[in-house]
């Protein structure tokens, strides 16, 4: 407190400049304590703004104060490359999204209503097509009492693929089908005539055929390296369908999966198939 009381008291400053030269004499200059705050502040605003353009345009900046919010090159590029396989992978959700989804569709149409009613229409415009113009009353009699009834033509499946089977049919332990050993690249046939309604890749099952054979049969083949029908496409009995491999996650080798279902239960196989 006395030496603030001291310094308030002090009104005025006097500044001695004394040259190292002996010849001239010292020189002394009053200021008052107004003056001298004032002539402070000045020289410590220039001195601040003399200091920054140095700092700029020399770059000593860099070096006295580096940055630390900004990121670097290498960050950023990883950043991108990040942002580039998110982008990727959200496209290839996508896609199997909507297989999952053409899958789900396929299984649904197993039971061929769809094209058990085309084929209905078919049948009787062909029987419209048949009746003689004119009428005729023999003909109407031995409709009535001497037409045979025609039965129903029963589907007959065949081997679709040469080799031996290393598991059979046990849905007791989820296997609901047939597993052929075949080496990656066999020929894999139509075990029957129908429409393709599903020809895609799964992740479980791997690149996948399933065919419609009608009278509520499906046939499915499973862990194929490449597709030769496509969606939608008819197949005869016997026809080049798919290539054989290993693909998706639930398979151990190079093999076959078949499976044929009846109003949507799987049946064994080998039961129905006929060169067994």
């Amino acid at each position: 407190m006395l030496i603030l009381e001291k310094i308030k008291r002090i009104k005025n400053f006097s500044v001695i400049f004394v040259p190292e030269d002996t010849s001239h004499r010292a020189r002394s200059t009053k200021l008052s304590l107004k003056n001298l705050i004032l002539l402070i502040f000045i020289y410590t605003f220039f001195s601040i703004i003399a200091g920054f353009y140095i700092l700029s345009f020399t770059g000593t900046n860099k070096i006295l104060l580096p940055e630390q919010t900004g990121l670097k090159a290498s960050d950023k590029q990883k950043i991108d490359e990040l942002n580039s396989k998110m982008i990727f992978l959200i496209r290839e959700l996508e896609k199997l999204k909507a297989t999952n989804k053409r899958l789900q569709y396929a299984l649904a149409l197993g039971d061929t209503t769809l094209f058990d009613s085309a084929k209905q229409v078919q049948d009787s415009v062909q029987e419209i097509e048949s009746v003689p113009a004119g009428g005729n009353i023999l003909k109407v009699f031995e409709d009535l009492f001497f037409k045979k009834t025609e039965q129903k033509k029963e589907i007959q499946f065949i081997k679709p693929v040469t080799g031996f089977i290393s598991r059979s049919f046990d849905p007791s332990k989820g296997h609901m089908g047939l597993d052929y050993v075949v080496k990656a690249g066999t020929p894999v046939y139509a075990t029957a005539g129908g429409f393709v309604i599903f020809s895609g890749y799964t992740i479980d099952d791997g690149y996948t055929i399933i065919i419609s054979h009608g009278d509520e049969f499906i046939s499915i083949y499973k862990h194929c390296s490449s597709l030769i029908k496509k969606q939608r496409e008819r197949v005869e009995q016997g026809e080049l369908i798919a290539i054989s491999g290993n693909s998706g996650k639930l398979t151990t080798g190079p093999h076959l999966h078949f499976e044929i279902w009846e109003n949507g239960k799987p049946v064994d196989p080998e039961k129905i198939i006929l060169n067994y």
